[in-house]
């Protein structure tokens, strides 16, 4: 069996982290899979899936490192009129961020729970908000 579900996410910040792991966990358990695996992705290119220790200040540390490895200031080629769009594209730092934090995690279902370790959170990841964002929720199994 397959199913696709979605989340859906309306951020506040240019750059936020936002915990969706209650929700997939929800998903999981509404889906009656017993044995599979759950695939998490978000659909957009300056957004971030990824995994961790939802701790508040790991949460600001990993922004702060981010930030260092993709500062705002620098002259991106990305950072120019682009003819396809007829406008500016101002958001090069939240392409390469999302680059860096990827766009999915997968998850093992075994006998109806997510197999995750105690510290694992799932979260989504805002580079270029606030906006409308949309994570899509695979469930494959038995």
């Amino acid at each position: 069996m397959v199913i696709l579900k979605q989340i859906k996410l309306l951020t506040t910040g240019y750059n936020q982290f936002v915990l969706i792991t209650k929700q997939v966990l929800e998903l999981v358990q509404e889906s009656n899979i017993t044995n599979g695996m759950v695939h998490v992705i978000t659909k957009h290119t300056t957004t971030g899936i990824t995994v961790n220790e939802s701790l508040e200040c790991l949460e600001s540390d990993i922004e702060e490192f981010l930030s260092r490895l993709v500062p705002e200031h620098l002259p991106y080629s990305h950072a120019r009129i682009l003819s396809d769009y007829g406008s500016t594209a101002g958001n090069p730092t939240g392409h390469l961020k999302a680059h860096l934090t990827g766009n999915h995690c997968h998850f093992i279902i075994s006998d109806g729970e997510l197999l995750k370790g105690d510290a694992q959170d799932i979260y989504f990841c805002e580079f270029d908000g606030p906006a409308q964002r949309t994570v899509f929720v695979q469930i494959v199994g038995e």
